[in-house]
């Protein structure tokens, strides 16, 4: 017999962090539900109602879309007209001063976000209703392409879905790098590709606002629960617990990364040991 009086625990950092680990780790990773776990670890509010409202909102989307299409200019020009057009997604300058533009149940409700965010929200949608989409980091900006991988028609979700030609995906890459377009920059985005890039994106957020070093150290866990990961973000995390005031952790952390980088670098991990000793002596 259910005793009422007994409440389910509510899930915790703990358990939405193992859910992220073991997702990341799956065969094929669910971008979707990535995303929304990272909405998790920035909402304390947020809970497994929310993740399947969420899911529940995509597939309604996804069921608004016209049955049939063919072609990858029908897909491109039916997913801007619902999103971009009826929806109303699209983003704005200002939305990269906003952490809700990183996180994809925000990005639901407000129908403003980040330029991946929005492709995240494109690529998910048509994915669902049958269609060959991919998501495309351009440098500098993230887009969504329709078909074969070495044919796409390229859309830009933060432009509502606006079509970019061969000229308009040029002046982007030029713009951002200095050089034309290479071949490699169409590739279809792997999913943890991706994710890492949001979680980037949020610590990139967070840098500037010492007030929010809490974001940049739950983005950095996150990232490092990837099984793919620069080592470097372990001697960032720490020196991030460090100005935080954890100097015993941080100076823990950074005795740790010396340990890894010793063999190769045998300077610099003398460096890094002195942190940790000045980390320790702050204590004092």
């Amino acid at each position: 017999m259910h005793d009422p009086t007994h409440e389910e625990p509510v899930p915790g950092p703990r358990p939405w962090r193992e859910r992220f680990a073991e997702e990341a780790r799956a065969e094929r990773p669910d971008l979707a539900l990535l995303c929304l776990l990272i909405g998790a670890e920035a909402d304390p509010g947020f809970g497994q109602d929310d993740i399947d409202a969420a899911e529940i909102e995509l597939d309604r989307l996804a069921g608004a879309l016209p049955y049939g299409l063919s072609g990858p200019h029908a897909w491109a020009g039916a997913v801007a007209e619902l999103l971009g057009g009826r929806e109303g997604f699209h983003g704005l300058p200002a939305d990269y001063q906003r952490l809700e533009s990183s996180l994809l149940h925000e990005v639901l409700r407000r129908r403003r976000g980040l330029p991946i965010l929005l492709s995240v929200l494109w690529t998910e949608v048509a994915r669902r209703a049958g269609g060959q989409v991919y998501g495309v980091g351009l440098p500098g900006h993230f887009v969504v392409g329709f078909g074969e991988p070495d044919a796409l028609v390229l859309a830009d979700p933060f432009a509502g879905g606006r079509p970019l030609s061969p000229e308009d995906t040029e002046r982007l890459v030029t713009e951002a790098t200095g050089s034309a377009p290479t071949p490699s920059m169409f590739r279809p985005s792997d999913t943890l590709a991706v994710v890492a890039r949001v979680l980037n994106n949020i610590r990139a957020w967070a840098a500037p606002r010492p007030e929010r070093s809490e974001v940049a150290l739950w983005a950095l866990d996150l990232l490092l629960l990837l099984p793919s990961h620069p080592a470097r973000l372990r001697y960032e995390r720490a020196e991030l617990l460090v100005r935080r005031g954890d100097f015993l952790t941080g100076a823990a952390e950074l005795d740790a990364y010396a340990e890894i980088v010793d063999a190769v670098e045998p300077t610099t991990a003398s460096s890094i040991r002195g942190r940790a000793r000045a980390a320790r002596a702050m204590l004092n």
